[in-house]
C-alpha cells in the first residue's frame, strides 16, 4: 500500500485527477454493466438539478444521468492518463481529454438510442387502421349485408382483414377508407 502512495503521490495534481476518474469510472462502469447483464438496469437514475429540465432527448435518453456521467469519467480519466506521454502541454492535454469525455458520452447517446428503435412492438392492432386508407381485395357488400375483405398495410406487414360497409357496395381493387372497428376483427369502412 505505501508503494501505492508513494506513486500516486509522486504525480502531478492533473495526472492524479486522470487516474482517479479513470480508475473510479471504470470500476462503476463494470459495476453497471454486470447490473445491466443482469437485468437489473431498469432504474436508469437521472440526476435532475432540484426539477429543473434533464434535456430528455427522446425517448427516455437524458443527456445528464448517472450513465453518462460515468462514461464521461471514462474516457476524459483514460485519454488523460493515456495522451500525457504524447502531449506535453497540460492545457491542450486537457481539452483532448475533454473532447474524448464527450465522445464517450455522444457514443454512448447514439447506442442508447439505437437500441431504444429496437423496442418497438411490431404486434399488429386492429385499431391503428382506422384512419387508413386501403385497397378493397373481395367485393364487400352495401349495408353491412356481408364482409368482404381489405388489404391492410401497417408496420411493415400486409394483412387482409374482413370489412363491412353502411353504404353502397365496394367493387375489388377500389380504395376506401377505414372509418372503425365493428368487433374487434372486422373494420368498418366507407
Amino acid at each position: 500500500m505505501q508503494a501505492f502512495m508513494n506513486w500516486f503521490s509522486g504525480m502531478d495534481t492533473w495526472m492524479q485527477v486522470y487516474w482517479t476518474c479513470a480508475v473510479v469510472g471504470s470500476l462503476i462502469f463494470v459495476v453497471q454493466m454486470a447490473l445491466t447483464l443482469v437485468g437489473m438496469d431498469s432504474t436508469d437514475i437521472d440526476v435532475d438539478f432540484d426539477g429543473a429540465d434533464t434535456m430528455d432527448l427522446g425517448g427516455g435518453i437524458s443527456l445528464f444521468s448517472i450513465k453518462n456521467f460515468v462514461n464521461f469519467l471514462v474516457g476524459f480519466g483514460w485519454a488523460g492518463v493515456c495522451f500525457d506521454s504524447v502531449v506535453k502541454n497540460k492545457m491542450v492535454l486537457g481539452l483532448i481529454a475533454l473532447l474524448v469525455g464527450a465522445i464517450f458520452v455522444l457514443m454512448f447517446f447514439l447506442i442508447k438510442r439505437e437500441t431504444k428503435k429496437l423496442e418497438h412492438n411490431g404486434a399488429f392492432e386492429i385499431k391503428d387502421c382506422v384512419g387508413k386508407t386501403v385497397d378493397v381485395y373481395l367485393r364487400i357488400p352495401g349495408g353491412r349485408n356481408g364482409k368482404g375483405k381489405v388489404q391492410v398495410s401497417l408496420n411493415g406487414s400486409v394483412q387482409e382483414i374482413d370489412a363491412l360497409t353502411d353504404g353502397e357496395g365496394v367493387t375489388s381493387g377500389q380504395k376506401v377508407t377505414v372509418v372503425g372497428v365493428v368487433d374487434g376483427s372486422t373494420l368498418l369502412v366507407k
